[in-house]
């Protein structure tokens, strides 16, 4: 089944080095700090946690702007909490093959990951073609042509800037305090 989605890979840049000059113990903590931050900002923002990837993750939105507003909120929260280590992202929305009930195929998959591969710390980096809107607060400024692998050509990336707006889109808390009955 092809389904329209958008999709996130993230990455904490330095990992590998931090762990070597700091060991295993304090890389998975900041590992599991990473994680508990995405699951947190995932929640908050109405997208999946697709797969973790060792130091990184997919991230799979049906609507592209939570998809941004995710990845532009945990980008300035890791910033605080996983120092030094940096976070990239790509970011790609198109149609992809579900495969199997829980895993993903097609070119916008292979284009996030790519984006993220290329992208240099705290990059947020996004196809222009695939830009729809963007959430308040947020700006796309022209990042150039870009090669990436498997792809033929060049692609022409913006690079996501700023902090959105919180919106009350996802927000369910009130659902715990109603009486269904009144």
């Amino acid at each position: 089944m092809r389904v329209p989605r958008t999709f996130v890979f993230l990455d904490l840049s330095g990992f590998t080095n931090y762990t070597a000059a700091y060991g295993d113990d304090a890389a998975g903590r900041i590992l599991g700090t990473f994680r508990a931050l995405v699951r947190e900002t995932a929640s908050e923002r109405g997208v999946r946690v697709a797969k973790w990837l060792g130091d990184g993750c997919m991230v799979v939105a049906v609507d592209q702007l939570a998809a941004i507003e995710f990845v532009m909120d945990l980008e300035q929260r890791a910033s605080a909490v996983c120092a030094p280590l940096t976070l990239r992202a790509g970011i790609a929305t198109g149609h992809a093959l579900l495969f199997e009930g829980d895993d993903y195929i097609g070119s916008a998959v292979n284009m996030a990951a790519r984006l993220c591969d290329f992208a240099q710390n705290f990059d947020v980096l996004m196809p222009t073609m695939h830009l729809d809107r963007l959430p308040e607060g947020v700006c796309a400024e022209p990042y150039g042509e870009i090669e990436l692998r498997g792809f033929p050509g060049t692609v022409s990336v913006v690079q996501l800037t700023g902090v959105p707006t919180m919106s009350a889109r996802h927000d369910t808390g009130e659902l715990w305090t109603r009486n269904p009955f009144g």
